[in-house]
């Protein structure tokens, strides 16, 4: 192993301990306030850590729950597809031109500020029920932080490349292809990871619109049932995909950045 690299490995290893011990300490607290705190036959202690443990275990191995994931997950990377469809585009445009940003950004800003999920009841009016218009929340909610991020990114660009490709009488699909795009690469990671945060907590109440699968209708369905345990498996489980989501684009932003 080179010297140089130890120290990063050090460094990594020292990060990740710590960040086990917080969860640690943090599932403790959790124990302590269910289980030790809470007065005997409390309700407190019906979301206890040691019962939603069990119960996930026995969910993952025992139940539909992996097919209620997987819709879930489907029905993201679709919304972030056509997220990333209408965001990276637009953002490349309106990042060129200073005349199209001044009169784009307020509407925005404005449209940016709505919460999605206040767009539920004319979603489900326009495209009914099923998941039409809970693709229409998840890339509402998405396309913003890609989109502006990437047009962020466009005028942050170096001058000196954009005359460079001039210089050497380059094509706007070379200069794009070449310059503008490995450019805002980054800018459009950031914004999708920042992306797959919002669209991870709008999916839960969005599966709660009549649909018949996805994490967000099999917690209704445990608090149906009364199943409480069941219920803070599910809350561990979304919050642990929501993790690798999350450190699944942490990854990729720092594979674009290593290339770069």
């Amino acid at each position: 192993m080179k010297a140089a690299a130890r120290p990063r490995w050090r460094a990594a290893a020292s990060s990740g301990l710590l960040g086990a011990a917080g969860l640690i300490v943090l599932i403790m607290l959790w124990w302590i306030g269910t289980d030790l705190v809470a007065a005997p036959g409390s309700f407190l202690r019906h979301f206890s850590p040691t019962s939603a443990f069990a119960s996930l275990a026995q969910l993952v191995t025992q139940s539909d729950l992996p097919v209620h994931v997987l819709v879930s997950l489907r029905r993201i990377l679709i919304g972030l597809g056509f997220a990333l469809l209408i965001g990276v585009p637009v953002g490349l445009v309106v990042g060129r031109s200073g005349v199209l940003n001044a009169a784009t950004s307020p509407a925005f800003q404005f449209l940016r500020m709505i919460s999605p999920l206040s767009w539920m009841p004319i979603a489900v009016m326009v495209f009914g029920v099923g998941d039409r218009p809970i693709y229409f929340l998840l890339t509402f909610s998405a396309v913003w932080p890609i989109l502006l991020s990437t047009a962020d990114g466009v005028r942050r660009l170096e001058p000196s490349w954009l005359r460079l490709a001039a210089s050497l009488s380059a094509t706007r699909w070379e200069t794009l292809r070449h310059v503008i795009i490995p450019g805002v690469l980054g800018h459009v990671l950031i914004g999708l990871r920042l992306a797959i945060g919002i669209v991870w907590i709008v999916l839960v109440p969005c599966e709660m619109l009549g649909v018949s699968a996805g994490l967000g209708y099999f917690i209704l369905d445990t608090r149906d049932r009364l199943a409480y345990s069941e219920l803070m498996a599910m809350v561990l489980l979304i919050g642990l995909l929501g993790f690798l989501l999350d450190a699944g684009a942490r990854a990729l932003y720092r594979l674009a950045a290593r290339s770069s």
